[in-house]
């Protein structure tokens, strides 16, 4: 206990560090807590602010808290008499009963303050306030980053890199006197230990839980949530783990400290190219009429239809007769309109395990009218209206300007069909656009790829088609986070901001899709999911899945999907996915399989497919099947690699 001159109760040592572990041991217990408000107070000496940072000082010891009377331990406990080294004379405590002026900082005190006095006769009017006394104490903080006391060297600005933020500015700083390399800057050093991002960002960026202020970001706790990037700015965190930054772990929410406080200092700006923020629209709409805004709502909207579909007829007439000329297959070709089907055909429908795919672009059909094959029950060959209305030629197309591309129902000299696409690198049996001349081949929707689009994840800027060619100079995919292989890759780019999405991420990713076993459409997501508490697997193929890469999301089931899985969910009683890191889509996107066929050298027809692990071997080469092309038989076990098929007569 202690007695101070001005108050008539004794005075009690609190140290707050205690009391807050005390208060963190009990919030704990509560499974969804908010953080409690900072302990702050004023000091009833000096008039400054107590706070966590002093730890220790005294307050009114009546057990019922009535009084509220506090003091910072150092005004407390100042001396009775004081030797200041700008006076010559000894400077004594007293409560000094009228008003009075510091001869110093010439602030103005109120009768009964207490504050130093001359004990010489000479100059008994000479007053000294408590700040002025003990300003090197009072500039001496307890900050939790460290293990050592920090002080305030000087009131001067100094020019000092930040341990905390990790910038070099011009200000004042708290340094230890143990280390001599550790400094923070006053602004950092008082930053709040919890916040809710949007009230100080204008909701431009938002977060449901407030976050929380910590003293580092080691390897191993970025390693154990995927090396996240900042969640307001797009960028990582720097390779010092022991900078600041505010984080909610429920969430995986990590927000650098400038970027969560938006703070205006030159050495704290928001980063220019802070992709995941607002950005303001750069192009008018009604100077762009038919732009791509990408992703795609779902699966049955594609670019063919986007670009056909306002020439597709209501019923068949003679002018369907006519667009079906270039259609190469040996059945007769029915239109199926929205009030019937034809034998067991139906619309592509994961939801009840039908899959019916188009035989020119090789996605699903699911809307009528379609045209589905007559006659031979084996036969799946369909086709959406608006396939049969492509053109069947394209001049100046961007990848291969130099020569018309021709409509092609088989590419000439590959076996079984299926060709490597030039542009977007995937197999496909589909139809192609073409030059014989010099073996340039792509896909048709490949054949209409738009030079300009917007998308979803970089809103409000216009992305523009890539020349093949030009350099990246190691730049990433803003979707995928995977580095360009080479310049070979067809990509688009924002001429604002320094971001780049590959052309597959941008069109292979549908907004929505559905799952069998799941009644609520499924969103895609390129980042953690909010109160999510579980970890993050996929449905189908049951590995993990990292969140900050695509991914498909049903918020009220808590359901994820890997974005490569998705054409999978037919095939979801199996292990299917391809655990190749560089593919966030499907690797067989653009492969029809389920056709059957005859061979001379096994005795039972073969099906199509796409190997699984119950697959086994190959039964010429031994190499494990799964991931691949096969041919399976549907009565034994006999089942055969793609490459190992141009040994065998396939029909």
């Amino acid at each position: 206990m202690m007695k101070v001159l001005e108050h008539e109760h004794p005075l009690k040592l609190v140290d707050l560090k205690v009391i807050k572990n005390e208060e963190s041991d009990e919030e704990e217990e509560e499974k969804d807590h908010v953080p409690q408000d900072e302990f702050v107070c004023p000091c009833n000496r000096c008039g400054q602010e107590i706070n966590d940072y002093y730890r220790y000082n005294y307050k009114c010891s009546l057990d019922d808290n009535s009084c509220d009377y506090s003091l910072h331990k150092f005004c407390a406990e100042l001396p009775a008499t004081l030797h200041h080294m700008s006076h010559p004379h000894p400077l004594e405590l007293h409560e000094i009963p009228y008003k009075w002026k510091c001869e110093y900082c010439k602030r103005k005190h109120n009768a009964n303050e207490v504050g130093y006095r001359c004990s010489s006769d000479d100059c008994s009017m000479l007053f000294v306030d408590v700040i002025c006394a003990v300003e090197a104490k009072s500039r001496m903080i307890h900050h939790p980053s460290h293990p050592h006391p920090l002080v305030s060297l000087t009131t001067n600005p100094i020019l000092c890199e930040c341990r905390a933020c990790g910038k070099e500015h011009k200000g004042i700083f708290f340094q230890c006197t143990t280390c001599s390399d550790f400094a923070i800057h006053i602004e950092c050093a008082f930053l709040p230990k919890t916040l809710l991002i949007q009230r100080t960002t204008n909701d431009v960026f938002h977060h449901t839980h407030p976050l929380t202020l910590s003293y580092s970001f080691s390897k191993a706790e970025q390693s154990a949530n995927y090396y996240q990037t900042c969640r307001v700015c797009g960028e990582n965190f720097a390779d010092d783990y022991n900078l600041w930054l505010y984080k909610c772990d429920k969430c995986m929410y990590y927000a650098h400290l400038d970027c969560a406080t938006s703070r205006k200092e030159p050495f704290m700006s928001m980063l220019s190219s802070a992709s995941w923020g607002l950005t303001i629209k750069n192009f008018k709409d009604a100077d762009y009429r038919d732009l791509l805004h990408l992703p795609f709502p779902d699966q049955s909207c594609t670019i063919l239809k986007h670009l056909f579909f306002k020439k597709v007829r209501p019923a068949a007439t003679n002018d369907d007769e006519v667009s079906l000329q270039h259609i190469n297959h040996q059945h007769e070709l029915i239109l199926v309109d929205t009030s019937e089907h034809i034998g067991s055909t139906m619309c592509h429908n994961p939801m009840k395990k039908i899959q019916l795919l188009c035989n020119v672009c090789v996605q699903p059909i699911m809307e009528a009218p379609y045209f589905h094959k007559c006659g031979d029950e084996s036969c799946n060959f369909a086709l959406h209206q608006w396939c049969t209305w492509l053109p069947k030629q394209i001049d100046n197309h961007p990848g291969h300007p130099q020569h018309t591309l021709v409509l092609l129902s088989n590419v000439p000299g590959v076996f079984f069909s299926i060709f490597k696409c030039a542009l977007c690198t995937l197999r496909c049996n589909g139809f192609s656009y073409g030059c014989v001349e010099c073996g340039y081949y792509i896909d048709v929707k490949c054949g209409f790829i738009p030079e300009k689009i917007t998308h979803k994840s970089h809103p409000n800027h216009l992305l523009l088609l890539g020349a093949s060619g030009s350099s990246r100079s190691r730049q990433y995919c803003y979707i995928c986070k995977w580095f360009f292989k080479d310049d070979t890759e067809s990509y688009y780019s924002c001429n604002v901001c320094d971001v780049y999405i590959h052309r597959e991420c941008a069109l292979f990713l549908p907004e929505t899709v559905t799952h069998i076993y799941d009644k609520h459409p499924m969103h895609l997501s390129h980042l953690p999911i909010e109160n999510h508490t579980s970890e993050y697997f996929c449905e189908i193929c049951e590995h993990g899945l990292i969140p900050y890469l695509p991914f498909y999301h049903c918020d009220e089931c808590a359901q994820s999907v890997h974005s490569a899985c998705f054409p999978l969910i037919l095939q979801s009683e199996t292990e299917t996915y391809s655990k190749d890191p560089d593919l966030t889509f499907y690797r067989f996107l653009n492969v029809k399989f389920g056709s059957i066929h005859k061979t001379d050298g096994h005795p039972h027809p073969l099906s199509f497919a796409q190997g699984i692990e119950s697959d086994g071997e190959c039964s010429m080469c031994k190499e494990p099947l799964r991931y691949k092309m096969i041919f399976k038989c549907l009565e034994c076990k006999f089942a055969i690699d793609y490459k190992c098929c141009k040994r065998m007569k396939i029909t």
